[in-house]
């Protein structure tokens, strides 16, 4: 059982872990797109993937100290990162072309690339409700992911 105290650090380094991670997948994608003009929806899946592998590093060596085996994390992991990438990029995409024109225009006007800011709220909401829990209770306990899969 995790303390109460034990848990309030785990959170607080899974979310310096996710701070790390984010920095590398916004740094990413917006040389993607500034330096090399590469599609907007693009990069923000490069981004998530160079993201997601330090994150995963971070995670497994020093927020949950996992104990599992590499590989079996590694696939958890994989699951849980695919769904992420797939939540942050198509949330991104479809945020960016929301049909409100003020708040696109406005926007607009203070951010050259706007879809820097639905990033920004996708990856928030994504981090807080998809990808910590799933890590703490699916890809960083000690399961062997074929026990899931095992018929009674």
């Amino acid at each position: 059982m995790i303390s109460q105290k034990g848990g309030v650090f785990m959170f607080l380094r899974a979310q310096l872990s996710a701070q790390m991670a984010t920095i590398a997948d916004f740094l990413v994608t917006i040389l993607l797109v500034r330096l090399f003009d590469v599609y907007y929806v693009y990069a923000t899946l490069a981004g998530a993937i160079y993201g997601g592998i330090i994150n995963c590093i971070i995670n497994y060596k020093w927020t949950f100290k996992s104990k599992g085996k590499k590989t079996h994390v590694a696939v958890k992991f994989i699951i849980v990162w695919v769904c992420s990438i797939w939540l942050n990029t198509w949330g991104t995409y479809t945020l960016t072309l929301a049909k409100i024109p003020w708040v696109r225009d406005t926007l607009s006007q203070y951010f050259g690339d706007f879809f820097i800011i639905p990033k920004v709220v996708v990856a928030v909401i994504v981090a807080l409700f998809w990808n910590y829990n799933m890590q703490r209770f699916f890809v960083y306990r000690n399961i062997d992911i074929r026990s899931l899969f095992k018929r009674n």
